[in-house]
Formats: structure tokens, sequence, C-alpha cells
């Protein structure tokens, strides 16, 4: 991703920089260099990554945030008309859906050597007195 936004910003001129107010101010503070942000602008950081221990909860966790960076790749190639662009987007798209494929097998496996009788799927080792 951060060599696409280098190869599109790399030779803005002045104007282009000025004609929108947000990525003015983006410029001022970044000029066209990477800087970590979620769509809203707010930046990224590690405390947005969740893990709690529990391979059920974490997995779960992993293939919601594999649908959810899908969904930003599926967003982006809905207001990108650059083919170049598209096709790396397509590429990063595809790793996420193989992602998630590849998540929900081992939360598979895993429910598959808990005990099958509990709905909720916890780890029963938690449940022995």
């Amino acid at each position: 991703m951060a060599a696409i936004v280098h190869q599109l910003t790399r030779n803005l001129t002045d104007e282009q920089v000025r004609k929108d107010p947000l990525f003015a101010s983006y410029f001022v503070d970044h000029t066209t260099g990477i800087y970590p942000q979620f769509a809203s602008g707010y930046p990224w950081s590690a405390s947005t990554m969740q893990s709690t221990g529990d391979v059920i909860a974490d997995l779960t966790e992993d293939l919601a945030a594999e649908q959810k960076a899908r969904l930003t790749y599926d967003n982006i190639l809905r207001l990108s008309d650059d083919p170049d662009v598209n096709n790396v987007i397509r590429f990063l798209r595809e790793r996420e859906v193989v992602h998630f494929q590849r998540f929900g097998e081992c939360l598979r496996l895993c429910k598959e050597k808990m005990n099958t009788k509990n709905v909720y799927y916890l780890n029963p080792a938690f449940d022995k007195a």
C-alpha cells in the first residue's frame, strides 16, 4: 500500500496539493510520506490489535479483521479507476480471502479438539474442578 501511495503522489505539484484541503494538511505534516492511519484520519497504533489468549476468541477476531480488510479493498476498487492500483488491490483482497479461509479452517480444527458437547466452545480445561 505504501508503494502505491508513493507512486500516486511522488510527482504532485504544489497546485495539486493545495486543491484538496485535507490532503494539504496531511502534506504539511508528512509531505507524501506514509503515515499509517484509518480512513477516518485516526492514526493506527498497536492498541487497535486485540488478543485475549483464548484461541476461539482470537481466531474469531482474526476472521473479522480479514473481512474488514477485504471490505476496505472492495471499497477502494469501487472508487479507483487506475488499472495499476486496481491490480495490486485485487491481489491484496485475494490474500485477505485466503487468510479468512485459513483462519476458518484453524477455528474448525480447534473446535474439533474441544468438548463438542459444549455449545459455546469453551476450553474444557477451564471447567475442570
